[in-house]
């Protein structure tokens, strides 16, 4: 076929790649078009070309430009996904008029080459299955402080006035639509978002001095994560503009946790929230920032939603982010008993139902230990690690971080054994003074089953083993106040804490 500059346009593409030979002529091939982008499916291939279009937040007029955007593309995807991420290829052209990969001859454009891989290993589809469980969960909130940890920070130290430009962004964005966005709830969030901003200015800034404003993902929502051999990848993030992608890490993560939270998943998104902070102690003491960044993302899909002609799924988004902002008593559920009776288990099934979103702020007194020495969750501490002193340390830090949190308005659970009446008696009180409801859970297990259940565990924080399960029978009593209810961890224990929890 004769070709012209029309090759420039990825309207051309399969055409293109099937003159070079890129493509397998015995397997179909499937075109994806978006607004910037077409793709090209083809056997075991994705090829992605950008469009030569140009608007108010990207263009990709010129080869030049599309080169560079599917450069930053491949570059940065690398970080999280460098499986699917083969390298960008040059489409040129020799005198004769041959098209080659890469060859002699002029540049008429550029293809970036990726594997391709099935729709229902999008997370967004097995979310849809009802098919996250916790072990996928914690591995992505792995990968998300992994790169969060080694992704470039930006020297602006002005975090709050970053933020407060997302959110003066969106409310124009939100007025051309008035049709289907209310132009008073419009206004009613974006004056309380930025009251919360103001509120938290210092805070923001904070963050940003100490370095917590980085280049991350900058969509990171679940079409846009692949579980690929049982791993969650991260891919296709924002890559046409670093600024915008240049954010508060906690707003780069909301992202997620409120495609989580949209779809009714809160112990997923609490699972996600809670594994990554236990993971990023930097981040530890701006728990309470969560559902402010989650009601901004929530507002640039209700704008989106609304330029994409869906309505309804404007006005969800439009009302999730008003929500997410409403305040929530915040409370303190303690959850003691000795080591395998199942407290975090307990702690996890219902962290998602308790307080402001993303759910309560899991503090865990074995991962606690473990940042406190200043080691992986689930490295073995020496005996060392597990002195009087030490002992008192983490609960001063459980009780000091219980306090921060509840001073921020989120929900605390404590996981911790709190064998002690003092322990136990120190926990309640860190309610009392911040004003929040107390409750205590006490978890009962015959000696038996708490050692086959120690024995049974995979790689965890906590290094307690049968010796350590046998001498807390003799020590152990079960609390006798009123704050503390007994329940057997034998059978169903989420039910009747999950009625005290309600009442």
């Amino acid at each position: 076929m004769a070709m012209t500059e029309t090759l420039t346009l990825a309207d051309n593409g399969a055409a293109i790649l099937e003159q070079i030979g890129a493509l397998g002529s015995d397997q179909p091939t499937t075109r994806v078009d978006t607004h910037a982008a077409t793709i090209l499916l083809n056997g075991d291939r994705a090829w992605k070309f950008k469009r030569p279009v140009s608007f108010s937040y990207l263009d990709f007029s010129t080869p030049d430009r599309r080169r560079a955007a599917l450069d930053a593309e491949y570059r940065l995807n690398s970080r999280t996904a460098p499986q699917l991420y083969h390298g960008v290829h040059a489409i040129r052209r020799d005198i004769d008029g041959t098209l080659s990969l890469d060859g002699p001859g002029e540049t008429v454009d550029w293809v970036l080459e990726m594997t391709r891989f099935t729709d229902d290993a999008l997370l967004v589809r097995k979310a849809e299955a009802g098919a996250l469980d916790d072990p996928m969960l914690r591995r992505l909130a792995t990968k998300v402080a992994e790169l969060h940890r080694s992704a470039e920070v930006c020297d602006d130290e002005d975090g709050a006035a970053r933020l407060r430009a997302v959110v003066d962004g969106n409310a124009v964005s939100m007025s051309r639509f008035p049709d289907i966005l209310d132009p008073r709830l419009a206004a009613e969030l974006t004056d309380r978002l930025r009251h919360l901003i103001d509120t938290h200015a210092d805070l923001l800034n904070g963050r940003a001095r100490a370095g917590r404003v980085r280049h991350g993902h900058g969509d990171l929502h679940l079409g846009n994560i692949a579980v690929l051999d049982d791993v969650p990848v991260p891919f296709d993030c924002l890559e046409f503009d670093a600024e915008l992608a240049t954010t508060d890490v906690l707003y780069d993560l909301a992202f997620l946790l409120m495609d989580l939270w949209a779809r009714g998943l809160r112990h997923e998104a609490n699972v996600v929230a809670n594994t990554y902070f236990d993971l990023s102690p930097d981040d530890e003491h701006d728990y309470g920032l969560l559902p402010l960044a989650m009601s901004v993302r929530a507002t640039v899909r209700a704008h989106v939603s609304a330029a994409q002609g869906d309505a309804s799924r404007a006005r969800d988004f439009l009302s999730l982010a008003l929500r997410l902002i409403e305040p929530v008593a915040p409370r303190l559920v303690a959850i003691g008993g000795g080591s395998g009776t199942g407290k975090s288990t307990l702690a996890g099934a219902v962290g998602g139902d308790v307080g402001a979103a993303p759910g309560a702020r899991i503090l865990r007194s074995d991962v606690l230990r473990k940042r406190l020495a200043g080691v992986p969750a689930e490295t073995r501490l020496p005996r060392s690690g597990y002195t009087r002193d030490m002992s008192r340390r983490v609960y001063d830090d459980l009780k000091r971080l219980a306090a921060l949190h509840l001073t921020a308005r989120m929900s605390v659970i404590a996981d911790a054994v709190f064998g002690r009446p003092a322990d136990r008696t120190a926990i309640a009180e860190v309610a009392a003074r911040e004003d929040c409801r107390f409750t205590g859970i006490w978890l009962e297990l015959h000696e038996t089953e708490r050692i086959a259940r120690i024995e049974a565990r995979g790689p965890d924080a906590s290094d307690a083993d049968a010796g350590v399960a046998r001498r807390q029978t003799r020590s152990l009593q079960a609390p006798d106040d009123d704050d503390w209810f007994t329940v057997d961890a034998g059978g169903d224990a989420l039910s009747p804490v999950r009625r005290h929890l309600i009442r």
